[in-house]
Order: C-alpha cells, then structure tokens, then sequence
C-alpha cells in the first residue's frame, strides 16, 4: 500500500514496498547512530547507492535535506497561493453563469496540473503553485455562490476546517492514532469504496434517475455522507502527517517540501469543501 495522496503515491517516503515506517522502530534518535548507518531499510528511496551494494555505510550529508521549517514554509506559500486566487475571483467575478464556466475551468485546469505534478519524477514549484492558483480560483467562485445563499458559510468552513486539522494533528502527535500498514489498508478501501459511490451517484443524478443530487442532497442524508467525506479527510491528514514526518526523519531532499506542500493542500482543499457543503446543510435546515 501506499499513501492515498497521489502526490505521495509513486515515490515519495515510502520503503520496503509499503509505507514510511510502518510497523518498524522510528529512526529519529536512533541510539545505535544514524539510521543510515544501520540501514535497516534497503529499499530507503533516500539511501546512498553505496549502502544498497554493500559498500561501507557512510553518514549522510546534513545539508540539501528537507526540515520541517521546509514544510511550513513551502505549505504557507501554496496556501497562500490558494487563498490569493480565492480573494481574487471572489473579488472580480459576481455570481453569474459566466463565472461557473470559469470555476468549472479553473477546476479542470488544476486538476490537469495536479495530475502532471503527480507522475512526475521530480517536483516542480510551477507545476504546484499553477494548481494552487487555479484551485484558489475555483474555491473563491463556489465560496461566492454559497456566501451568497447562506451568508458566511465560507468563514464557518474555514474555521471547521482549520478545527479538523488541528484536531487530526493533535491526535497524531499525540500517538491516540496509530498509522500502521493495517489502518492504511481499513482507511484506504473505506476511502475507494466511497469515492467509488460517489461517481456512481453523479451518474445517476446526470442522467436523472436519483433526484436532489442523490446522495449528495442538502438533507440528512447528504450530511451523512458529507461528515463521512470530513472523517476521510482527516484520515488522508493522518498519511500526509506520517510521510512528511518520516521523509525528514529518513533525510529526504529538501525539494521534496514542494510535494508534502502540494499533498497538504490537496487534502485541505478536500476537508475545505466538505465542510462548506456541511455547513449550507445545516443552515438550510435550521
């Protein structure tokens, strides 16, 4: 298995054929010595050649690797990114059938972008801040639509949003989850599965056999299923959280930043819409 996030999917922070870490001692404040030196994961992307022909170990060097002032920073600037494009087209483009098209555009664009970044080998800071402001532009169109309807729906899914990842990160660190292979597995069918659903019922609603949206309804129901898509979320936080944390642990590049920047964005721009439908539901049913 590997991570959800496609970002993380191909190669990033990941050993032995399966996740960074996962069910093994963590490597950070080894006391043998550098885990390097050890080498207890030959399949380690991040190994030195010479260790995985047998040759004798060397210590890796301390710079060009990836720190978690990296991260920060890299995710502030994509972020940022997202959060400039959303101002903008709030800004310049009112709620019209124009402005749709081009939401639906911005949306299509990113995910071309997303993809690209995603199958390639290397991470490029163009291709990612390009989906950054695509998808901010996006976000500012439908968070008009629905601020337009229920009045600071996008402020609450904000704030919601900002409440899941504090609460996610919290539990991580706090060790009350446990990422192992097992959980990976148990999240990732649950997470097919419902992807696998919701294309199901976006037929449907195309082509006119379910009415309402379906599954995806402003009532009860459609809560349901939008605080199943908000546990996910969290769940594909929890992923993200433990392949940065082993990258550093493990002595990633520092370029790979961009990619950890990219997949956390990629799962808060998910928790972020979830919640803003959440949120439209509630307040069409008060």
């Amino acid at each position: 298995m590997r991570s959800s996030n496609p970002v993380f999917s191909r190669r990033g922070f990941s050993r032995d054929n399966g996740y960074a870490g996962f069910n093994t001692a963590a490597q950070a404040g080894y006391a043998q010595g550098n885990p390097y030196a050890q080498n207890p994961y030959a399949q380690n992307p991040y190994a030195p050649q010479d260790l995985q022909q047998g040759a004798p170990p060397q210590a890796p060097a301390a710079t060009g690797r990836m720190t978690m002032d990296d991260v920060v920073m890299r995710s502030a600037l994509t972020l940022g990114t997202v959060a400039v494009g959303a101002a903008l087209a709030w800004i310049l483009l009112p709620v019209s059938a124009t402005s749709y098209g081009l939401a639906f555009g911005a949306a299509i664009i990113a995910m071309v972008l997303a993809l690209v970044q995603s199958f390639k080998r290397t991470p490029s800071p163009a291709l990612i801040l390009g989906y950054a402001a695509f998808e901010g532009v996006f976000l500012g169109v439908i968070s008009e639509m629905y601020n337009s309807r229920w009045s600071g729906a996008p402020f609450q899914a904000v704030l919601g949003t900002m409440a899941v990842s504090a609460a996610t990160l919290l539990v991580y660190k706090a060790g009350w989850v446990r990422v192992t292979a097992r959980y990976a597995r148990i999240g990732m069918a649950i997470a097919m599965a419902f992807i696998l659903v919701m294309a199901v019922n976006l037929l449907l609603v195309a082509f006119g056999v379910a009415e309402d949206g379906g599954l995806r309804s402003f009532g009860p129901l459609g809560a349901i299923v939008g605080i199943i898509a908000i546990v996910l979320g969290a769940f594909f936080l929890t992923l993200d959280f433990k392949q940065i944390e082993d990258g550093i642990a493990y002595g990633a590049p520092r370029n790979e930043s961009w990619l950890a920047a990219f997949g956390l964005t990629l799962t808060l721009v998910w928790i972020y819409v979830e919640m803003l439908r959440l949120v439209a539901i509630f307040s069409s049913n008060d």
